[in-house]
């Protein structure tokens, strides 16, 4: 495991303290797979977990991989025991939906609310989402809406909302709900070189009304030693 605890703390306190009685939800997306957006999104809902008053949500957007939710439960000598599933969403409120929908057998239509699991992770105050993939049926697919309600569901339930989106060049996931965010931030390879794809993926963001807040470094040389970077546009 990775350990990002300083810099976590860092971005935290760029990103400001959760907006009084409300959580303060922050969205990680890079532009490209594989620049490591789910170790960073998890290590940030891992080091908020630790002071959380009300708790910590980690949502993975990227429904049908189940990243989050495995990888946690798979290293318990590090985050703790990855508990049963409750109810995901304190209202039916839901952040996508599934199509065609099924009934049950009294005949009325299976609410997407119990396609989605919350799991409490270890002794800490947060939970992570997952999927419930094997609850579709032949034919069935999931999402991402673009609707607030969800969100705005949750932020009296939490401190910090953690959304984990699948890279820019998979899905339009991130897009879809970044307007929602408080704070939508980038995570970039340092290796990468193609950095018109991540100055689009902020263009986009921006132009659909969210607000790009920065960029996490991922990958960074030894010099200088700060594996964070925060940079203004």
């Amino acid at each position: 495991m990775v350990d990002l605890a300083s810099e976590m703390a860092a971005l935290a306190e760029r990103l400001g303290p959760p907006p009084g009685a409300v959580a303060r939800l922050v969205q990680f997306v890079a532009s490209a797979a594989g620049a490591g957006t789910s170790t960073v999104a998890r290590e940030f809902a891992r080091e908020m977990a630790k002071t959380a008053r009300r708790g910590v949500w980690l949502v993975e957007l990227d429904l049908m991989k189940g990243e989050q939710h495995a990888h946690l439960d798979a290293d318990r000598a590090t985050y703790g025991r990855v508990g049963d599933g409750g109810r995901a969403s304190p209202s039916d409120a839901m952040f996508f939906t599934v199509t065609p929908p099924i009934k049950t057998a009294k005949g009325e239509l299976w609410p997407d609310v119990r396609y989605l699991a919350a799991h409490p992770v270890g002794e800490s105050r947060w939970w992570v989402t997952r999927f419930r993939r094997e609850a579709l049926r032949p034919g069935q697919t999931a999402q991402i809406l673009s609707d607030p309600a969800y969100w705005d569901a949750l932020r009296s339930h939490a401190d910090y909302v953690v959304v984990d989106a699948p890279s820019a060049d998979r899905s339009a996931a991130a897009k879809a709900v970044a307007p929602f965010m408080d704070a939508n931030v980038l995570v970039v390879a340092a290796d990468d070189r193609d950095v018109a794809a991540s100055t689009t993926l902020r263009d986009e963001i921006v132009a659909m009304g969210g607000r790009c807040a920065g960029v996490v470094l991922t990958r960074a040389p030894a010099a200088p030693p700060a594996f964070l970077r925060k940079m203004l546009y």
